[in-house]
């Protein structure tokens, strides 16, 4: 049975929700979620869960992404990319190389970004994007996010491209809205393709088509990343037999259930693999003891 994460190169114009029924219709499997969702123009990594991955959705490691984006200067749209309604136009020759760089220096690091009105996110259990359709605009709470890096990749006016490295829940388009405002003359995505998103990329997505041509092969597995990989970030605990048939029972595995020499140092609680023979049985954490070693406490189980 196939278990794990394939990791789709979302064509533009469809939904990731679309992507997911299109994935499960292909593999013939009831649970199948995504992680990390594109706008409906957006293309690139759409990390999609399967079976026994969608357990190790909370547990990823999800905190950073990159994007290539494409920007238009010279025009504002209400849904701050170039699929909406234009609001506004302006000049942008008089923009410089030298001025687009120093512009992006002031969005590098921690910024406040208010998130815009096509969005998913909720306000009083309704999605801001229908609002916005609804030409409503309400008042948004400003969220914190951090810009690793911003790199120009080409400057051809009005188009300018960056390749962005973000934190999670950064949004590209009030990114590109931001700087339009900042250079005086407007700017919206023309394009965004995200590269990678924690440990999914881009050299490892595959189109949907492929997918259903290697489905209709039998080789689905092996485009599918397994749990264990895709949460490499987080400590390994090997179990004796005794430990994993604990499991099966619900039973967090004490420190003689596992085939460490000793307990592993833990001063704050963490996420850990539960392994037997190099595969992921279940995902604890542990939670430091009072003067003692630290207790493990089952979360999920796999098997």
């Amino acid at each position: 049975m196939i278990n794990g994460f394939v990791v789709i190169n979302k064509p533009p114009g469809i939904t990731s929700h679309d992507v997911v029924s299109r994935v499960r219709r292909i593999l013939g499997i009831k649970k199948v979620g995504h992680t990390g969702t594109l706008d409906p123009f957006a293309t690139g990594v759409l990390p999609i869960a399967v079976n026994d991955g969608t357990k190790a959705i909370p547990f990823l490691d999800e905190g950073s992404k990159t994007y290539e984006a494409l920007m238009r200067l010279g025009v504002s749209t209400d849904t701050l990319d170039m699929t909406g309604a234009v609001l506004s136009e302006s000049d942008s020759t008089g923009v410089t190389r030298e001025q687009f760089v120093s512009t992006l220096s002031h969005f590098t690091g921690a910024i406040s970004q208010i998130p815009p009105m096509y969005s998913a996110i909720k306000q009083n259990g309704q999605p801001l994007y229908k609002l916005a359709r609804q030409g409503v605009e309400v008042e948004r709470t400003a969220r914190d996010v951090e810009i690793f890096r911003l790199e120009l990749l080409s400057f051809d006016l009005p188009l300018v491209a960056i390749r962005v490295v973000c934190s999670r829940g950064t949004y590209i388009r009030s990114l590109a809205d931001d700087i339009g405002q900042r250079l005086g003359c407007g700017a919206a995505l023309q394009e965004l393709r995200r590269t990678a998103s924690g440990p999914f990329r881009i050299e490892n997505a595959v189109a949907l088509a492929d997918l259903e041509a290697a489905a209709g092969e039998g080789r689905a597995e092996e485009l599918c990343l397994s749990p264990m990989a895709a949460l490499g970030h987080l400590p390994e605990i090997p179990l004796t037999a005794a430990g994993v048939d604990g499991l099966r029972f619900g039973m967090s595995p004490s420190w003689n259930a596992t085939l460490l020499e000793a307990p592993l140092p833990c001063s704050e609680e963490t996420a850990v693999r539960l392994t037997a023979d190099g595969t992921l049985v279940a995902i604890a954490r542990l939670v430091p003891g009072c003067g003692t070693d630290a207790v493990i406490k089952l979360k999920r189980v796999l098997i």
